[in-house]
């Protein structure tokens, strides 16, 4: 039972998607601040001043600076993970049986026949 919940952790489409999902949060968050930076821009009439914040005009950038700074640590992050994964992937898994020599293809087959055949008559 713990085998087949190891291989089921394993599996790589479960991880992929649960990257996929924590990136989009993460990105719909900036994709949020970046449409209200947006439209606090094009509605801003009057110059605000505030201290300790980050300013273009009247429009405060900050929290679209701090979700991407955010998207970038959660990219990192899942990074590592995903880079732990795989060892532990590669770790797990049986190495594969060394492939044999192909076998002959027809022309080669018929090939040797004719040098067999040639080597008795001679």
């Amino acid at each position: 039972m713990i085998k087949e919940f190891r291989d089921f952790i394993l599996k790589g489409n479960m991880i992929d998607l649960a990257v996929g999902v924590i990136i989009g949060a993460a990105f719909g968050k900036v994709i949020t601040e970046f449409t209200g930076v947006l439209l606090k821009t094009i509605t801003a009439f009057a110059k605000v001043e505030e201290v300790g914040s980050v300013m273009i005009g009247a429009v405060d950038i900050g929290p679209l600076i701090n979700s991407m700074i955010s998207l970038l640590l959660v990219g990192f992050a899942l990074f590592i993970v995903v880079k732990a994964y795989t060892t532990a992937k590669a770790r797990f898994e049986k190495p594969a049986a060394p492939a044999g020599p192909p076998e002959p293809t027809a022309e080669e087959k018929l090939l040797a026949e004719i040098r067999d055949l040639l080597k008795s008559k001679a």
